[in-house]
């Protein structure tokens, strides 16, 4: 198959390569199709086996009492990985949990790897399953040892060997070969062709067995970013656990950066994907609406997402996700600035507030201040948080284009809301001619203060100018 290669098996404590430890290791090493190496050890995990793969596996504490440590073996194992490719039925676990255990005896592992369940993927693409219980099944192999290292490590060999005879050593060996060139780390269960991945902007989404995605990204790259997940997986539990999920990919491309923005928070909102942790939806959005008349109380309140009008962005001051958020922010504000919490709604009673009892307020509670002063100095306070009132008379447009595809598109906003993302001049018509949702979106809202700075940016174009693929106008204000 290869020149030289090690076959090699794990058993572990569990599936995370961070929190779990091996429990027994078998690596036979094959070179110009020859066994050369025979061998395999248990090792002591540094802690009881968990009841359950004690039932799989059979490797009990009593078997494990006196076993040496992975930084015993580890010097013997790295003699058999030299010069070899490490070989695994899923490799992806395999070479995980090596890369942690030699990292904490202080060596950092570098080999190449190769996955026969990808293998047994290109080997027999008419099969759904490749699971080694499946190929066993399939290809009439038994084994009294399965869950146990030498015994699975025999069991891939012997399917190899069957495969050979099966398909021929030249097909066997330029697959390998294959893989050994670029696609090792993806996923063995992976069924899309990561290849197939454009590599511009654009919104990828992995699919697990379900009809909702596991988790949403965007890129310029998608393809590059695609790998680098699967790359990351061995180093961090949360990719492990998203490439080991994962068995479908699907993409949407995108003209430039923004559109993948956009569309990542649309997605993400909609279909509610649980590895993302961003991006969801905000039900609990709230903000701060300050009353004009300096003797009201409280002089500010709470107003939720829900009931934002981007018409009144005037008089509303910060965007929190929760009531609690909202209110430690006013607080904080009080104490920084004298402000009283009773004028405020933070605080009940009347007379001196407890803040001017220990010199924190300048008494507007108790007739030490004028109201009109004390509204004045929550204005100022406010001010850096003061939402921003939208800026054009009307819906506007910005534009993106990418080179590499040709794609055009202009995303279409009102009042800081995304309205829609249209690649063509009726598409362009239809949106500014349908009656406005202008539905708050608080990720949408700060994309667009970034892209629309500075003012009169090139791309921008008013809804005066409708065509697409004209020249973008600036805004005449």
């Amino acid at each position: 198959m290869l020149p030289c290669y090690l076959m090699l098996d794990l058993e572990t404590t569990g599936g995370n390569p961070v929190r779990d430890r091996i429990t027994e290791i078998a690596a036979v090493r094959i070179e110009q199709g020859q066994e050369v190496a025979r061998w395999s050890t248990l090792v002591h995990p540094g802690g009881p086996v968990p009841p359950y793969i004690e039932r799989l596996t059979g490797i009990s504490d009593a078997m494990l009492a006196d076993a040496p440590g992975f930084d015993q073996v580890a010097a013997a194992l790295l003699a058999l990985l030299e010069g070899a490719v490490l070989v695994a039925h899923n490799v992806r676990f395999d070479h995980g949990f090596l890369l942690h255990e030699f990292a904490r005896a202080g060596i950092k592992l570098k080999t190449r790897t190769l996955c026969t369940v990808r293998l047994s993927r290109l080997l027999y693409p008419q099969h759904r399953s490749h699971g080694l219980d499946a190929i066993m099944q399939r290809h009439g192999l038994n084994t009294l040892a399965r869950h146990r290292a030498m015994g699975d490590v025999e069991m891939v060999l012997a399917w190899l060997h069957q495969a050979a005879a099966e398909l021929g050593h030249q097909t066997l060996r330029e697959h390998a070969q294959a893989l050994l060139q670029g696609s090792a780390a993806l996923p063995p269960l992976l069924e899309t062709a990561v290849h197939d991945i454009p590599d511009g902007p654009g919104v990828y989404l992995f699919y697990g067995e379900g009809a909702l995605p596991l988790y949403i990204g965007k890129s310029v790259g998608m393809r590059s970013r695609v790998m680098s997940h699967f790359q990351a997986a061995a180093r961090q539990p949360r990719e492990m656990r998203l490439a080991q999920e994962t068995r479908r990919i699907e993409w949407r491309e995108t003209a430039g950066e923004l559109g993948a923005l956009l569309l990542e928070a649309r997605l993400v909102k909609q279909l509610q994907p649980i590895h993302n942790r961003q991006l969801r939806r905000e039900r609990g959005l709230c903000a701060w609406w300050l009353e004009d008349q300096p003797k009201s109380r409280p002089l500010v309140k709470l107003v939720s997402g829900a009931d934002f009008d981007p018409r009144d962005f005037n008089r509303l001051y910060g965007v929190y996700r929760s009531r609690r958020a909202a209110q430690a922010g006013l607080r904080e504000l009080a104490n920084t600035h004298g402000l009283c919490l009773q004028a405020l709604g933070l605080e009940t009673g009347q007379g001196r507030c407890f803040a001017h009892q220990i010199g924190r307020c300048k008494g507007v509670c108790c007739g030490q201040e004028k109201p009109e002063l004390h509204r004045l100095r929550l204005e100022l306070a406010l001010l850096s948080q003061k939402l921003r009132a939208w800026p054009y008379p009307g819906p506007i447009g910005l534009r993106e284009h990418d080179t590499a595809s040709g794609r055009t598109e202009v995303h279409v906003f009102d009042q800081w809301c995304h309205l829609a993302s249209v690649q063509d001049d009726a598409a362009l018509a239809e949106a500014l001619s349908q009656p406005a949702s202008l539905a708050f979106d608080l990720d949408t809202y700060r994309l667009l203060l970034k892209h629309l700075e500075p003012p009169g940016k090139k791309n921008l174009i008013l809804s005066s100018y409708p065509q697409l693929h004209g020249n973008s106008s600036p805004d005449p204000n």
